[in-house]
Parts: C-alpha cells; structure tokens; sequence
C-alpha cells in the first residue's frame, strides 16, 4: 500500500445495502483508512427504546486512498463500486470530511440525506456561527425557519443540517454596473 500522505485523497464507496459498517472494520484490519459517519438515533421496539448508532449515508463509506490502492478497496467484500462524478471516482474534499466530522461531534448533531435531484437551486446564504461560520451555500429549500439545505457537489448529495434562522445571513449580491 502506497505510505506517501501527499498522494492520498476522499473517496466515497457505493456499499451494499446495510454493510456500511462491516466494510468500514474490514477497510480498516486492511490497514486502509475508511470513515463510516454514525449517528445516534432511538429505536422504538414494542417492549422498549434503545439507541442505535446509523450510518449518516446509507451504502456509503469514505476511503482515503492513493490511486494505486482502488483494486484493493474494490475487492473488499461488499464494495460495488467507487461513487462516480463526470466519468472519475469522485474526489471528496479533505474540507467537506472535516465539516461533517466537527458537525457529528456537536451533542444532538442530527444530518439528514436526500438525493440532489430532488432540489432546486434557490438563494445564496452565508452561515454566521457555530461549526460551518463562514462557510456560503445554496438554500435548495427550506422546511419552516430551521432547516437550510447544504449541497456537497462531490457526492451528488444533499447534507440536511438544522440552523437557526438568526445563523444564516443572505449573501449580497454585486449591483451590476450598466454602461
């Protein structure tokens, strides 16, 4: 396996379905670095609740590899394949692995995920506080005054994370200049 930190990169794996979590501990007695986001939800069972940790993306998990270790990876038991983006793997950003993992490790961190065609391009905003100050995104919609919708380009999806109205900030746009 390649050992240069320089050459490694995200990647997201497309899984079978329910195997996130078998795959991210066999990656990682492989000796690959994998990253299967959980969160913690309650279960209600007929005769009591328990609390179970999810995978935030259902059928995926992160690699980060070099290029010469994908056939390594693929033939994992349970990979199908490396999510796609314009013909390559998709390279996942060191900045949207970062964000998701400080996010997680807020107390009652919730994200939810939906697929991206399922939104429409809306308005411009900037986030004043907590975890992703300063970071601009596009409203693909909202739900009531709480949810902004974040789109991570790289992985066709869309990263549900609940503000509070008073966080979020219109970006202004430059007047154009008229001859």
């Amino acid at each position: 396996m390649s050992t240069a930190a320089n050459d490694k990169k995200w990647f997201a794996l497309y899984t079978k379905p329910r195997w996130e979590k078998k795959i991210n501990t066999t990656l990682i007695k492989k000796g690959i670095e994998s990253w299967c986001p959980l969160q913690k939800e309650v279960r209600q069972w007929s005769d009591r609740k328990k609390v179970v940790e999810d995978p935030v993306f259902k059928s995926y998990v992160f690699v980060r590899i070099a290029e010469a270790d994908r056939l390594q990876v693929l033939q994992t038991d349970g990979v199908l394949n490396f999510v796609f983006y314009l013909g390559k793997p998709a390279v996942i950003r060191e900045e949207e692995i970062s964000s998701i993992k400080s996010y997680l490790m807020q107390k009652d961190a919730q994200i939810t995920i939906q697929s991206i065609e399922s939104f429409e391009k809306d308005s411009r905003i900037r986030v004043n506080q907590g975890i992703f100050m300063d970071q601009e995104g596009t409203v693909v919609r909202t739900s009531g005054k709480r949810k902004v919708y974040v789109r991570l380009q790289s992985l066709g999806q869309v990263m549900v994370v609940e503000f509070q109205a008073e966080h979020l900030a219109p970006v202004q746009q430059q007047p154009t200049q008229q001859p």
